[in-house]
């Protein structure tokens, strides 16, 4: 029974794992051509420059054309927070679908409510109109326990632990789409700034160069746009760092209220399954 079972429920995991790696695979190649177009063709509009050349200053208060001056490092960092986004928005919908349909607490208590009178079929129905991460794994368990009820030819602490495998099973199927694309957010939160350093230190030596003219006179302008590259550079590289710490943390916390919900719900179908059995002994 087992065996049989198992392929059906990594169907759907197969395939939701498929179309996370897809979207990675696109979303990546789009942000990096979405931000170079935007640092073209948005923050290097001439409308934004002197005399309708973005080779000369930005107009003033222009910030379009403040952030184009950050250099090539710009676009990099555009494309990052552009990542972070829609990856935040990928796993904010992943994650509420894996929830299912009604809250977490209630769905638990449902369950608990139909295995205290025994109404297997009932919780199983609960399951289905819960759907989601939880619901899967919790239907997979009690579908075991059906099977285990009728299962005369194991002892019970055999049958309790070929419940336990059935859930962890399940559990590790529904897992890993939880967490997928997470390494990306935690990659960036973690890169994100060091770019921006990046660009800070170049722009830092633009300023510096300035400085050091033969005429021994300081480029003023040289010396402020390169002062301007570099907090630019610093700005979008915590933008994106800070956004990526947050979603990251996030989304941890709702995947471990996802997972305490899933073992609350594991131990009282073993816990029920144990005393049910156990009542059935005693009363032989």
């Amino acid at each position: 029974m087992e065996k049989k079972s198992a392929p059906a429920a990594a169907k759907p995991v197969q395939k939701e794992g498929k179309a996370g790696s897809m979207f990675a695979s696109i979303v990546i190649p789009v942000a990096i051509i979405a931000a170079v177009l935007i640092y073209l063709y948005i923050l290097g509009n001439p409308a934004n420059f002197e005399g309708g050349d973005n080779a000369n200053h930005p107009l003033p208060g222009n910030y379009l054309g403040q952030v184009y001056k950050g250099g090539f490092i710009v676009p990099i960092l555009i494309a990052i927070n552009i990542l972070v986004l829609a990856f935040s928005i990928e796993r904010f919908m992943t994650i509420s679908k894996a929830k299912g349909g009604k809250g977490l607490e209630q769905f638990v208590r449902n369950v608990r409510q139909k295995m205290n009178v025994n109404d297997i079929n009932g919780a199983i129905a609960i399951c289905d109109q819960q759907k989601g991460s939880v619901g899967n794994v919790v239907k997979a368990g009690l579908l075991k326990y059906q099977e285990m009820h009728n299962e005369h030819g194991m002892t019970k602490d055999q049958r309790i632990l070929a419940i336990q495998k059935e859930i962890e099973e399940a559990t590790a199927l529904e897992l890993p789409l939880l967490e997928k694309n997470l390494v990306i957010i935690s990659t960036i939160a973690s890169t994100s700034t060091l770019v921006g350093l990046i660009g800070t230190v170049l722009g830092m030596i633009k300023a510096f160069a300035a400085l050091a003219t033969a005429s021994g006179a300081p480029d003023a302008t040289q010396l402020a746009n390169g002062i301007s590259e570099a907090l630019i550079n610093t700005a979008l590289g915590i933008t994106g760092s800070a956004i990526a710490i947050v979603a990251y943390n996030y989304f941890t916390s709702k995947i471990d209220e996802l997972t305490y919900s899933i073992d609350e719900a594991s131990y009282s179908i073993i816990q029920t399954y144990a005393a049910q059995h156990t009542e059935n002994n005693n009363r032989i």
